[in-house]
């Protein structure tokens, strides 16, 4: 499974490929950040987080996509920039049919470090020993795209069992309901089949 992790941010998108499957090494195959000017209009800002991300879709050929899920209590000014960052990359991956996940900081840090709560300088030193990196990638930005991406692969198989229970469910309803209705349909109508009245002399 080869995965591209995309933290979201106007100023530095980061962006990381990961390849491997859950319980077995990981391999790195490309990371990096996608800058705009902060002094840029906010169209032309977007349009550039597209264009890198489209240079990395066509680069590494992820069969996923993975980003932060965007929510904030606090600052919306910095939200909705990164919320903005996100529905590009999303939408990058939706147009070439590429599933898109979404995991929140909390997901990730458990998964990579143990720790939801975990702070960025433990995320980083772990991407490094997880992909055997001699560093943890610069800026913050880039390791967190890479902690995006292994924390997809790691939870795929789960979500994939969980999903495939849910459809399962789903079908068994259907055709409950289906099986129901036929049922309904085939039942005698008692009114309408009683023998008709003889005639009298």
């Amino acid at each position: 499974m080869r995965v591209l992790g995309v933290d979201p941010g106007l100023t530095r998108c980061g962006v990381g490929v990961v390849e491997g499957v859950a319980g077995r090494p990981l391999a790195m195959h490309g990371v990096g950040v996608v800058r705009t000017p902060a002094d840029a209009e906010l169209g032309q800002r977007l349009v550039a987080i597209e264009q890198g991300i489209e240079q990395w879709l066509d680069e590494h050929r992820p069969e996923f996509v993975a980003v932060e899920r965007v929510f904030s209590q606090h600052n919306v000014r910095t939200v909705m920039g990164t919320a903005q960052a996100s529905a590009v990359a999303m939408l990058c991956a939706a147009r070439r049919g590429i599933p898109v996940a979404l995991h929140t900081p909390s997901e990730v840090k458990a998964s990579v470090t143990g720790n939801g709560r975990a702070d960025k300088a433990q995320v980083g030193a772990m991407v490094a020993r997880l992909l055997r990196l001699d560093a943890p990638p610069k800026p913050a930005d880039a390791a967190d795209a890479l902690a995006l991406a292994i924390c997809h692969i790691w939870r795929a198989p789960a979500q994939n069992r969980l999903q495939q229970a849910v459809a399962q469910n789903r079908l068994q309803q259907a055709a409950a309901l289906h099986a129901s209705k036929a049922a309904s349909r085939q039942a005698p109508n008692h009114a309408s089949q009683r023998a008709p009245k003889g005639r009298t002399a």
